[in-house]
């Protein structure tokens, strides 16, 4: 039977590879690289140096083929419904390429940022694909160091306090309101730099875009003083590069709980 390795790969750092993470990959015979075109190349691109790092030349194949778009634009009740088609165009090309391009006996394998178990479809896919039954395979998963990881430790911070309780949520959630019970709160995906809202409470955020990466930005502060530093360098760093992968902690004070 067909297997596949789904590994995580790290927030960036081509040294936060695991070494089961090298296993993985010196075990593969054909890499499925998905291009999210000419914007995000060198995302492609640190994706075939660690290859090229790790995994002896002439021993593998990669195959590229071209993630499809997604609507960005749905909001509110639509916004499940745009990832959900998302998740199936993904699904189709993940079944196209399993079933034409890895032969019976061999071994593929996605490349994940960060940990595949943390905000990536890539195992909810693969699931996909094995319902409908067109194609049959075994997967494996192996964990990455995720941008949450990368970010605390950049920080030289942890997630959370003495028994105290820490949350990881999305921007949009955190648009409907701070959350409850909680005042150590991890936020990713957030297009629309959503902390400003708490600009006037006392909250320190640490903050951290292409973690891992030679374009590292880092970030520290209260809000009310971090914001303005943040929104400057993530508009300039966006011009720049034409995209941006950030992550944030909120950390509230104890009197403000």
């Amino acid at each position: 039977m067909r297997k596949i390795h789904v590994i995580g790969i790290g927030a960036g750092d081509p040294d936060q590879l695991t070494l089961q993470a090298v296993k993985a990959l010196r075990s593969t015979d054909v890499f499925f690289l998905l291009d999210k075109g000419e914007v995000k190349a060198d995302l492609t691109q640190l994706r075939r140096d660690m290859l090229a790092a790790h995994v002896p030349e002439g021993s593998y194949r990669v195959v590229e083929a071209r993630d499809p778009e997604r609507d960005r634009t749905a909001g509110g009740a639509a916004y499940s419904h745009a990832v959900g088609d998302w998740r199936s165009a993904r699904a189709d090309i993940y079944e196209r390429l399993i079933a034409e391009e890895l032969g019976e006996d061999e071994c593929g394998a996605f490349l994940v940022w960060g940990d595949p178990s943390l905000y990536d479809s890539t195992l909810g896919i693969l699931e996909e694909v094995l319902e409908r039954g067109a194609v049959a395979f075994a997967y494996e998963v192996v964990p990455g160091i995720s941008s949450v990881s990368a970010l605390v430790a950049r920080h030289r911070t942890g997630l959370n306090r003495v028994a105290r309780p820490v949350q990881i949520t999305t921007g949009r959630r955190l648009a409907e309101g701070f959350p409850g019970g909680v005042d150590d709160v991890v936020v990713m995906l957030d297009a629309h730099q959503t902390f400003r809202k708490y600009a006037d409470q006392d909250i320190d955020i640490y903050w951290g875009a292409y973690l891992g990466t030679p374009d590292e930005i880092l970030v520290s502060g209260p809000i009310a003083e971090a914001a303005p530093r943040i929104e400057q360098l993530r508009a300039e760093a966006r011009e720049r590069k034409g995209w941006i992968m950030d992550t944030y902690l909120l950390r509230r004070n104890p009197e403000d709980a």
